[in-house]
C-alpha cells in the first residue's frame, strides 16, 4: 500500500510542477483570429489555441465556468484552479490539422 501512495504522490508533485513551470508559447494552433483584417467584438483579444514548448496546450476563449459548472455530466468535473472555456466551433475544427496526433 505504501508504494502505490509513493507512486501517487510521486506522480502528482511531477504535474504540480509542470503546471507551474515558466509558460512558453511556442506556436498558434489553427489560424491567426486576426487574419485577414478580422477584428475582435470590443476591441480586445479573440479565442485561440496555443502549444508551449513543453507540449500542453493554452486556450484562449469565454470563461463559461459560473453557468456551465452546474451542467457538468457526472463523469466531468471543474477544480478550484480550472476553468470552463467555451471555443468557437470553427476555431477548433479548423485547428485539427495542427494538432499533434500522437503524443
Amino acid at each position: 500500500m505504501l508504494v502505490f501512495y509513493s507512486c501517487i504522490f510521486s506522480a502528482l508533485s511531477r504535474l504540480l510542477v509542470n503546471m507551474n513551470a515558466p509558460i512558453e508559447f511556442l506556436r498558434r494552433i489553427g489560424q491567426d483570429p486576426h487574419a485577414n483584417g478580422a477584428k475582435s467584438s470590443g476591441g480586445e483579444g479573440c479565442p485561440d489555441i496555443w502549444e508551449l514548448d513543453n507540449g500542453d496546450f493554452a486556450i484562449i476563449g469565454i470563461d463559461i465556468t459560473d453557468s456551465a459548472i452546474g451542467k457538468l455530466p457526472p463523469t466531468a468535473g471543474c477544480g478550484r484552479d480550472e476553468r470552463i472555456v467555451r471555443l468557437p466551433r470553427n476555431l477548433l475544427v479548423s485547428a485539427k490539422r495542427d494538432i499533434p496526433d500522437r503524443l
